[in-house]
């Protein structure tokens, strides 16, 4: 055995570094639209929470079913809005049946808010265009507070 073919065939390594990189790269920048992706669920769907509160604050704040709704629906947008999300689509439900209980007994109004998140813009192979993302929150009507009708 020849130890200098050997040691000059080990030695004569070029351009591996270009295929580590041909192969590594691509792996890479997926992995960084992923983590992208991830991040901007993770921090929409928290945003969502909070315009979910908000928009359940302003209904219990009202007299009636129809203005509940009305605010509910200001109130996400708006909250989305300051908070910097914009969604292809959004959507807001009201249940506003504590609204309707008599005075003296305590009323829930829960409000949904649902969300699409476009996620076409990363570039992600594979990845669907866009998340739906859904929150609710119930608020509390004011057991002593005068309703509508």
């Amino acid at each position: 055995m020849n130890w200098t073919a050997i040691r000059a065939r080990a030695a004569d390594d070029r351009g591996s570094e270009s295929v580590q990189a041909a192969i590594i790269t691509p792996l890479l920048l997926m992995f960084f639209c992923m983590a992208l992706a991830a991040g901007r669920i993770v921090t929409s769907g928290q945003k969502i929470d909070s315009a979910a509160e908000d928009a359940a604050r302003a209904a219990s704040i009202d007299r009636t079913s129809t203005s509940a709704q009305a605010d509910a629906e200001t109130a996400a947008a708006t909250s989305l809005r300051d908070q910097g999300i914009k969604c292809a689509t959004t959507s807001v439900s009201v249940d506003a049946g504590g609204l309707t209980v008599p005075v003296g007994q305590v009323g829930y109004v829960t409000v949904t808010v649902r969300c699409t998140v476009p996620l076409s813009d990363l570039l992600l192979p594979g990845a669907p265009g866009s998340k739906t993302l859904t929150s609710s929150f119930t608020s509390v009507v004011d057991a002593y507070r005068s309703r509508g009708t």
